[in-house]
Parts: C-alpha cells; sequence; structure tokens
C-alpha cells in the first residue's frame, strides 16, 4: 500500500514519519501510524494495533512505543528499498517532550532511537505519535 500510493506520483519527495502512541485499558493498547508524507503534497496514513497484557509502568510502555516504532520503521525500510526506495529519509515521532512525566526518560529515549540509525522527533513537533497514532489508540 505504501509504495502503491507513493507510485502514483513517483517524481515527488517522501518522507517517511512513524508514531506510537499507547492506551491504557483493561489491556495496554498500543497504535503505530505509519505516515507517508508527500512533501509539498499532503500525504496519507496508515496504521496498526497491537493490544498487550496491561502496563503499569509508565517508563516500560514509553519504551515498548519506541521499540514498536524502530521495529516497524526497519521492517518498512527493508521493504521500500527492494522497490527502489532506498535513501527515503524517516523520522520516528515519540510522544515524549521536556514538559510533564516522560522529561525524565527523554534522553533514554531519544538515544535509543538515533542509536537505531533515525532521526528522533519529540513534542510538541512529534505529531505522528501525539495526534495520528492518538486519534486511533481510544
Amino acid at each position: 500500500m505504501v509504495v502503491d500510493y507513493m507510485e502514483e506520483s513517483p517524481s515527488t519527495r517522501y518522507n517517511l514519519i512513524i508514531g506510537t502512541d499507547s492506551f491504557q485499558g483493561r489491556e495496554t493498547l498500543f497504535v503505530t501510524a505509519i505516515i507517508v508524507h508527500r512533501v509539498g503534497h499532503g500525504g496519507r496514513y496508515f496504521y496498526r494495533k497491537r493490544r498487550v497484557k496491561n502496563m503499569n509502568s509508565m517508563r516500560h510502555r514509553i519504551f515498548y512505543e519506541a521499540t514498536l516504532s524502530i521495529e516497524v520503521a526497519s521492517y518498512l525500510q527493508e521493504r521500500l528499498s527492494e522497490n527502489g526506495y532506498r535513501n527515503l529519509p524517516v523520522e520516528i515521532h515519540l510522544d515524549i517532550g521536556s514538559n510533564g512525566d516522560t522529561r525524565e526518560i527523554i534522553k533514554e529515549v531519544v538515544g535509543m532511537v538515533t542509536g537505531s540509525g533515525y532521526y528522533a522527533v519529540t513534542k510538541p513537533d512529534s505529531f505522528g505519535a501525539s495526534k495520528v497514532a492518538d486519534r486511533h489508540s481510544r
């Protein structure tokens, strides 16, 4: 689906944005958004949901969100490179920021993402996680 969308306008520049958000209920629901940004012409997003045993630790949830985003980004990069999109810029949007409860782990999570070879974006600019994924996590 991602490649099909990109092949509709192959001469356009694209960015790939991956973000995950979670919601606590009886289980913890994780939603990973895959946003294909057609630079200057909008974009399209896809998402997947994963339910896991309840995670009460915010720290554990945030690291799991980052891990899911990195896994999806790695998988997509591999598949896209098979289709001629080897140098597609990839951003991981994290639902963390320098204000609020997540400020104490921001360096660790950003380090994990950048150490995996991706560009990390945090709040307030991380719309992939804090807006798109969040929309489908309730």
